[in-house]
């Protein structure tokens, strides 16, 4: 099985293309939680670009300290001992945030310039995206977008999470990142195009994300499946660590405001209520993501209820 790969300039098409490529996300969204768009828009000398940056920041500016950090360190220590056992709490990541307002790595050179546009460029997809969803689920154009913001003039959450994934020693004692649903709306991921290890959980087995050169991979987290009322389901997915390569993630995540109000929508509720009894919660996504940071590798389910009752 492989993740549906979708080209996405077809949206702008007509009749029978356009038709047959709607229905195709339709499927992602429903069947998988993950597809992955080609002809997305986003200029390839950009992506490009985005990749040699990355690339360079971690050897410049992260590498050195990654080899040094606790995780690296309780990693070969656990080997030393050789129990076979498995490092259960951390992953074998190295993560830095970009956001609007934080502060960026200045060394390396064109960093801030390149992931600037790059941001602004995603966040034009994650909208079209959206409006792609909001016409496959027969919701009023921008209806999800306008379900994010918080009605008091505070948009969306817009981040993105630069990762590396440093050639392991040992990968059958850790993962690269543990299995989890991801907590927000939609997520764009710019994936390594040669070193694998993103799989996705799909009717018990785990499968590839097979690598593809400039393809931005869609996945949507638990506030669309809320909004959806469990049409669209978040889907658990993990990373593998390997022991060769270095493997390299941007995932930009389009998240509601953390004073939204995420609930399902109630035109879904009403054409959903002959097909199954049980509805989601209504909930302030401030305090599904407090719940969230402390359960993000638990069952989603409980999430949901523990976000209602605060």
């Amino acid at each position: 099985m492989a993740i549906p790969v979708i080209d996405f300039s077809k949206v702008n098409g007509t009749g029978e293309e356009r038709a047959k490529t709607m229905a195709q996300i339709a499927n992602g969204c429903e069947e998988w939680g993950f597809f992955q768009l080609m002809n997305h828009g986003i200029p390839e000398e950009l992506l490009e670009r985005v990749k040699k940056v990355c690339s360079e920041y971690f050897k410049l500016e992260r590498e050195e300290t990654f080899k040094n950090s606790t995780v690296a360190k309780t990693l070969n220590d656990l080997a030393g001992k050789k129990s076979g056992e498995k490092l259960e709490s951390v992953d074998w990541e190295d993560v830095i945030t970009l956001l609007d307002n934080n502060e960026w790595p200045s060394k390396t050179p064109g960093f801030k310039e390149t992931m600037t546009e790059y941001r602004a460029e995603l966040k034009k997809l994650a909208e079209k995206v959206m409006e792609v969803m909001d016409e496959n689920l027969d919701l009023p154009k921008g209806y999800i977008k306008k379900a994010f913001d918080d009605g008091e003039g505070d948009g969306a959450f817009f981040g993105t999470k630069v990762s590396h994934y440093p050639p392991c020693p040992h990968p059958e004692q850790i993962d690269g990142l543990r299995a989890h649903t991801d907590a927000g709306g939609v997520i764009l991921l710019f994936q390594d195009d040669v070193v694998g290890g993103l799989q996705i959980l799909k009717d018990g087995q785990w499968i590839d994300v097979q690598p593809m050169k400039n393809t931005i991979v869609i996945n949507t987290g638990d506030q669309i499946e809320v909004l959806s009322n469990g049409r669209y389901k978040s889907t658990w997915h993990r990373v593998l660590a390997s022991p060769d390569g270095n493997r390299r993630s941007i995932a930009s995540f389009y998240n509601p405001s953390l004073k939204a109000t995420v609930a399902p929508a109630p035109a879904l509720v009403e054409k959903d209520s002959e097909k199954i009894n049980q509805t989601y919660p209504k909930f302030l996504f401030g305090d599904y993501m407090s719940v969230y940071a402390e359960q993000k590798f638990l069952p989603k389910e409980p999430r949901f209820q523990a976000a209602t009752a605060m």
